[in-house]
Parts: structure tokens; sequence; C-alpha cells
């Protein structure tokens, strides 16, 4: 199986599972829906969407563009795991988070391509939050994971590799909810706000579920 072909849900995953799902899809779907006006009103101001729009430093568009960074790392992860266990309950997870922050990361890199303004920047990540993170082996942000954690995760199989997934998400939640919540506490943008609260409230939730997912294999978060 490889990264391109589309992940299904498994109809024997455990209810637990399953039906975390639900909130996790809806409130991506509620977030895409409350961006489209904002979008269209930044394009329709009286003034001009280049008046109205963020400045290229500010924390509406480090937010976006580093978020967008974190939640591909998180997608990459997720189709590593998929391919590497046959457990249910995992490949349903990993599911989640492709399509949800799949999903995010294009709402995100559509409102700064909505301000005209580019995806990348020479800012050293997480600029907006005054934070001086030291980047090392891949890992750019709070919660990322190394090329080198990466490759072992590439490396094993079977519950070994849920397990280590599970440890790497956790953290990877932990970088990203403290993100998402420093946003929150600086925002300007209503609607990238109500983004960044689905955020906390989804990935604090999965935090616990994927804790427990690691108690039920007889392992512990790594930190």
């Amino acid at each position: 199986m490889t990264a391109d072909q589309p992940v299904t849900e498994d109809p024997s995953a455990p209810r637990r599972r399953r039906t975390l799902w639900w909130p996790a899809a809806l409130a991506a779907a509620v977030a895409l829906c409350l961006g489209v006006p904002a979008l269209v009103a930044s394009g329709s101001s009286a003034s001009g969407s280049a008046a109205a729009a963020p400045a290229t430093d500010s924390p509406e568009a480090g937010f976006a563009r580093d978020m967008a960074t974190h939640h591909q790392q998180a997608i990459d992860l997720s189709f590593i795991v998929r391919d590497r266990t046959d457990n249910a309950e995992v490949r349903n997870l990993a599911f989640d988070v492709i399509n949800t922050q799949a999903n995010q990361r294009g709402m995100m890199m559509g409102w700064l391509d909505q301000w005209g303004l580019t995806q990348n920047s020479p800012a050293k990540p997480m600029a907006w939050m005054k934070m001086d993170y030291q980047a090392h082996d891949g890992s750019l942000m709070p919660g990322m994971a190394t090329n080198t954690q990466l490759d072992q995760l590439r490396k094993l199989s079977g519950a070994q590799a849920e397990v280590f997934y599970l440890q790497l998400m956790i953290e990877h939640h932990k970088g990203g909810a403290g993100m998402a919540q420093g946003y929150v506490d600086e925002a300007q943008n209503a609607t990238e706000k109500r983004l960044a609260q689905s955020m906390v409230t989804a990935q604090t939730s999965e935090i616990q579920l994927m804790t427990d997912m690691l108690a039920e294999r007889g392992a512990k978060p790594l930190s």
C-alpha cells in the first residue's frame, strides 16, 4: 500500500475510536464553513483586500505557516504507521489525523493565498510567538519528530510501530495544542481563532485517547 492510495475506515474498529472520528471531522467541517465568509469578506473590503489582510510578520500569518508545517508532519507520521500495522484502532486514528489535518492545512494555505502572502517566510518558526526554539535534525518546532525518529518508525512494524507512533503523536499534539493556544491568546482574526481553539480542544482530547491506547499496550508517553 502506498501513500497516494485512499485510506478507508475499518468497520470492525472499536467503537471508542470510530466515535471519536466524528467530532474531529465535524470540527474541521465547521471550521471550513466558517472560513469561507471570512475569505470573501477580506477580498471584498471597501478599502481593498491588501489593506484588510494581515501583515506577513503578523501572528495570523505566522500561525498559518507554522501550523501548516506542523500538520504536514503529523500527516506524514500517520501515513507511515498506516503501512506498518494492521491494527484497526491505530489505523483509524491515523485516518482521522490525515483527513482532519490535511483539511485544516488546506484552509490555512488558502488564507495565506487570499491575503496575498507567501506560504513560506525567512523568519524563524515560532518567531510570531516570540519563541526561540532550537531546531534540530528536522524538528523545526515543539513536538515535531526528528528525522532520526521518522526513520526509526519506518523500520518498525506491528505493536512496536503502534507504540512508537502513539508516543510521537502525543508529543506532536502537545506541541500543536501549545502553538494553537499561543495563537488564541494573540488572535486578531476571529475565524482563524475559532479554528485554533478547535485544534486545542480536539488535540487535547486525542492526547488522552492515545495515552490510554499506550497503556493498553503496556507503554507510556515519552514525557
